[in-house]
């Protein structure tokens, strides 16, 4: 896609005393909710229904809390209509993310042989110290047909640099790693905009969906990033070159790629549904689909890769599909089904917030959600 181009589970009693403590102790446990009752009702808990944070895990939850990726939607953002149209496919662009250990033996980095089949055939060294990456460690090669973007985000040792590539490839255990480095490592305290999605310049690790926060009881607070069509939404001209703030680029190939005639939907674009949107309007019927509409209106999502096809994705963490269909009984993927309904109406609602920038991020006025709380770690 877009890298190569430019190299987120009693006993009854007889007597009457225990009996009526029984009653008891039934009446107040019964009014605390089971196992399978929380996790009905948590999943579609509300900001408003659930206590707010008071720290966080800087892996887990980056960046500083005026950072693009965790700033909310502000009181005057300016919604314009994006248009975008129900797609074929409901689609996961999965990515890396690892805090390295000292110990685990070093490798080096090294230019993909290939933007499909064969990115483990590279012999050019990138040029950056070794890493430290367990034996075990495996990300597989693209196969035709299936080029995904594999962007990665490392956390080295020092708790604070981020390295970032993009394609990450590592086909054999042990061996080295392939992939393009993002030219600037990135500060996980700091803004984290920059990073190793290279149809936009932007991060690997900001925004993505991570492990656990579409199964949680809690909301995510943060904002998300996602991917359109370029051919159909993207606008390319001499004056409006394919991207916005935060984005720093666009594909390559944009001027003949994008084919989009809205010259506010770009690379680095923030979507969101406006708040005169709600779920009942939407008739959403799946509970993740709840929580990302949740997300979406209080955060929005960045544009950060162009999909290449008729298709919408949502970044999320490696893991994350798969802790899905373990949670809920259907796929995140697809091109049927009630999620992938709910999926399609919630890009369909999305607004972009036309005057986000660096002075007015999430478009300025009171967020629509607290501040992300300090780091705790």
């Amino acid at each position: 896609m877009s890298i190569f181009q430019l190299w987120a589970s009693r006993l009854r009693q007889s007597t009457l005393a225990i009996f009526v403590a029984s009653v008891v102790l039934t009446i107040v446990f019964g009014c605390l909710p089971t196992f399978s009752q929380t996790a009905t009702t948590t999943l579609t808990a509300t900001p408003s229904q659930t206590l707010t944070p008071t720290t966080r895990n800087k892996f887990l939850w980056p960046f500083s809390p005026t950072s693009p990726w965790n700033m909310p939607i502000g009181s005057d953002a300016l919604y314009v209509p994006a248009n975008i149209q129900k797609a074929g496919y409901a689609g996961a662009d999965e990515e890396y993310l690892m805090w390295l250990k000292d110990g685990d033996p070093l490798r080096q980095l090294y230019q993909p042989g290939a933007w499909g089949e064969g990115r483990c055939t590279g012999t050019q060294l990138v040029g950056i110290a070794p890493l430290p990456i367990p034996d075990d460690y495996i990300v597989a090669d693209a196969q035709p047909g299936n080029t995904p973007n594999s962007a990665s985000a490392f956390l080295l040792p020092d708790g604070r640099t981020l390295v970032q590539i993009e394609p990450l490839a590592r086909c054999q255990a042990g061996g080295p790693l392939y992939g393009f480095h993002y030219y600037v490592d990135e500060d996980i305290y700091g803004d984290g905009i920059g990073g190793s999605h290279f149809g936009s310049g932007l991060s690997a690790i900001g925004g993505s969906i991570r492990k656990g926060e579409l199964t949680s009881h809690q909301p995510i607070h943060h904002a998300l990033k996602v991917e359109i069509w370029g051919e159909k939404y993207l606008y390319y001209s001499a004056d409006i070159p394919g991207y916005r703030w935060p984005a720093e680029l666009a594909d390559s190939n944009a001027a003949n790629q994008y084919n989009g005639n809205n010259p506010a939907l770009v690379e680095g674009s923030l979507l969101a549904i406006p708040p005169s949107v709600t779920e009942e309007s939407l008739n959403l019927q799946t509970r993740p689909a709840k929580k990302l509409f949740h997300a979406l209106q209080h955060y929005g999502a960045y544009v950060v890769d162009d999909a290449g096809w008729d298709s919408h994705y949502f970044a999320v963490e490696k893991g994350v599909v798969e802790e899905f269909s373990n949670t809920f009984g259907y796929d995140f993927q697809g091109s049927s089904g009630d999620f992938y309904e709910d999926f399609m109406k919630l890009f369909q609602a999305l607004n972009i917030v036309d005057n986000n920038g660096p002075t007015s991020v999430g478009g300025g006025g009171t967020p629509r959600a607290p501040l992300a709380p300090p780091i705790g770690n």
